[in-house]
């Protein structure tokens, strides 16, 4: 079967999984009202510029938006017997994880727009730039990747993806630069390098704040690279893990 039969049938699968999974309460809880909580948490009396915490809700937001379901599509999928079926029809299954990464992937450039929009109007400044917006594209293809990875395990219990999807999200937003400048993070700011959230919280930085710690085209390169290793990496341990899941 060709590649374009192929990205047709990824289509479809993300389709799906945007009538099935998204644009509902739980989704919307995690793309949006999780990082306004952890926003206003953490600009309560602090003298921070509103531009640079604004930045950081506009990374947190595709973060957690990108990666709220695609943990546990397997999961469920696998629990309601409907992954079987779909690995049993003429469809490769980087094709299937593709799908998911798609729609994962335009959930979070819809909520991520909708929040610059804010900013701009917030701001009254323009804010939207080519490398910002390639960043978007490229991240929340990244941060998608990063969770279909996180799914791997080969269980039919949503709960425990979940868990293991809270202990690695969680601190990497507070080593990725989200609340505080990379150069004042002293010395964990080594961390924040292995950390693609970090490249994408500089780069919407850059738009707003006109500085950075990394050129804007050096974090799209890098937020490139890292989804490319992450999605091959995600389909080399599904297909290794597939016979696990039936």
């Amino acid at each position: 079967m060709n590649l374009l039969e192929q990205l047709k049938r990824a289509g479809a699968i993300a389709k799906k999984d945007l009538m099935i999974y998204y644009f509902r309460g739980p989704v919307i809880i995690q793309g949006l009202l999780i990082p306004a909580f952890l926003f206003f948490s953490f600009s309560f009396k602090r003298d921070v510029p509103l531009d640079f915490l604004l930045s950081g809700l506009v990374g947190m937001s595709l973060f957690f938006a990108v990666s709220a379901i695609t943990p546990v599509i397997a999961p469920w999928e696998t629990r309601m017997k409907t992954f079987e079926r779909l690995v049993s029809c003429p469809i490769s299954l980087w094709a299937i994880i593709m799908g998911d990464v798609v729609a994962s992937v335009l959930f979070g450039m819809f909520i991520t727009i909708f929040i610059l929009a804010a900013c701009v109007v917030i701001l009254g400044a323009q804010i939207i730039t080519l490398p910002l917006l390639a960043g978007i594209v490229t991240g929340a293809f990244c941060f998608s990747s990063f969770g279909t990875l996180i799914s791997v395990p080969p269980t039919d219990q949503p709960s425990d993806i979940m868990l293991i999807a809270t202990l690695i999200k969680f601190p990497l937003i507070f080593i990725s630069g989200v609340f505080a400048p990379l150069h004042d993070m002293g010395a964990v700011r080594f961390l924040s390098y292995i950390s693609p959230l970090t490249y994408f919280t500089d780069l919407v930085r850059h738009a707003m704040l006109g500085e950075s710690s990394f050129s804007p085209w050096v974090s799209v390169l890098v937020l490139a690279g890292f989804a490319v290793v992450l999605y091959s990496t995600a389909v080399i341990w599904h297909r290794k893990n597939l016979g696990k899941r039936f």
